[in-house]
């Protein structure tokens, strides 16, 4: 019998379960997020996945979940406990982090951003600053004492683009990918070279201007990005230095092994 914890990422757009044995992430889930599921549905794809995964239920000894999505607590909380037979943990304001909120109304903070930073601060040295380019894009400073100050928030490529499409006459819906120059030769160039390139340039001089305030160079701060796009975007940066697509599961982990014993 194994002692397996599951992990749950609650997103706007998709929803990632993990399964960690020891410290190590042994599977890896994406599914969309939809509001309109019940918790049954959602414990039926639960099951799915573990089988899928040659996991068994009976395994699974622990759950932690974080949400961005308050509509869709208690219906996930509610399938694991049905199919697991277990009370998953909550990331909430009140948990322990390990890390100090200095946001001016710490539960405001989107429980992501908290996971996120806590797993930077076990993964790399402070200060850090971390880019997720999902749904939104965040940006989110975390000092050498492992304070988190907050950061800033911007709409996410492709909200962007979509609006691009819904709000014009003409304009059509794009892929979005790199275009080959920043001169498009067609519509649909030049809406990607619009988005990738004008989102590139966002990214860049947020951290730019985060870097100036704490006076600070690039080289004296870790640079991380993390999200759907950022294999796209953070190529291009001149600032980011690492990607990072685990840092909110191993944040949830993290987060987990630190309330194990509360």
């Amino acid at each position: 019998m194994e002692d397996i914890l599951l992990v749950i990422d609650i997103g706007n757009t998709n929803i990632v379960l993990g399964i960690f044995k020891d410290d190590e992430l042994i599977f890896e889930w994406r599914i969309s997020t939809d509001l309109h599921k019940t918790s049954d549905e959602y414990a039926l794809t639960l099951r799915q996945a573990l089988e899928y995964s040659n996991v068994k239920k009976s395994d699974v000894k622990e759950a932690i979940i974080g949400s961005v999505v308050p509509n869709l607590m208690p219906t996930i909380p509610k399938a694991v406990k049905k199919y697991l037979g277990i009370e998953p943990l909550i990331v909430d304001e009140k948990i322990k982090t390990g890390i100090v909120n200095k946001y001016a109304s710490p539960k405001e903070v989107g429980v992501d951003r908290i996971i996120n930073a806590v797993s930077a601060c076990k993964k790399y040295s402070t200060p850090v600053i971390i880019v997720d380019i999902g749904t939104a894009i965040t940006f989110d400073y975390i000092t050498e004492n492992k304070e988190y100050l907050g950061g800033a928030i911007a709409p996410g490529i492709a909200i962007s683009s979509e609006a691009l499409f819904m709000k014009t006459a003409k304009l059509p819906k794009i892929e979005i990918e790199m275009p080959d120059s920043v001169i498009g030769d067609s519509t649909v160039k030049s809406m990607q070279s619009g988005v990738v390139f004008g989102f590139i340039g966002l990214i860049d001089y947020i951290i730019e201007k985060i870097l100036e305030e704490k006076d600070k160079t690039k080289d004296e701060v870790t640079i991380i990005a993390t999200g759907g796009f950022s294999y796209l975007i953070a190529k291009q940066s001149k600032y980011i230095t690492i990607i990072d697509k685990l840092i909110t599961l191993d944040g949830l982990k993290i987060i987990n092994d630190l309330n194990k014993n509360d």
